[in-house]
């Protein structure tokens, strides 16, 4: 089992990493019942050592849907050979990760519309409003 880079600077040590093996549904033929190619593979992203602290706290806020007691699991079952399925669940997982431990988008700065565009705004306000007003009454429904 190799170790998964995530980033430049953060790299899970294989030793973190817990691969269980199974049967993958679907067809398949005369092998389906005999190869064990779905992966599922474990990540203890609440006890990992090798995740700085100021990052384990964003991960976890934002992977809180898909943890299960501070563990993330991969499941990977696209391909027939097992070797792929753990390269697949291997990149998932460092997906996964890196798109959690990125930085949040900066703040937007609030700011005012300009004169043009506020003008602009309620001019088109009054052309609707004449538009609907110009449509018949016949008097009759009053």
């Amino acid at each position: 089992m190799n170790d998964v880079t995530v980033t430049r600077t953060l790299v899970l040590p294989a030793s973190e990493l817990r691969e269980r093996f199974s049967r993958s549904g679907g067809p398949g033929g005369q092998g389906v019942n005999t190869a064990d190619s779905r992966v599922e593979l474990s990540f203890d992203l609440a006890a990992s050592p090798s995740i700085p602290e100021h990052l384990k706290r964003r991960m976890l806020d934002r992977l809180e849907g898909r943890l299960v007691d501070g563990v993330l699991t991969i499941a990977a079952s696209e391909h027939r050979a097992q070797l792929q399925n753990r390269a697949a669940a291997r990149e998932r997982l460092a997906a996964i990760l890196r798109s959690a431990a990125a930085p949040p988008p900066p703040m937007r700065r609030p700011t005012k519309p300009t004169k043009g565009s506020q003008e602009r705004r309620i001019a088109s306000k009054k052309r609707r409003a004449d538009t609907k007003r110009g449509r018949g009454r016949s008097g009759s429904w009053d």
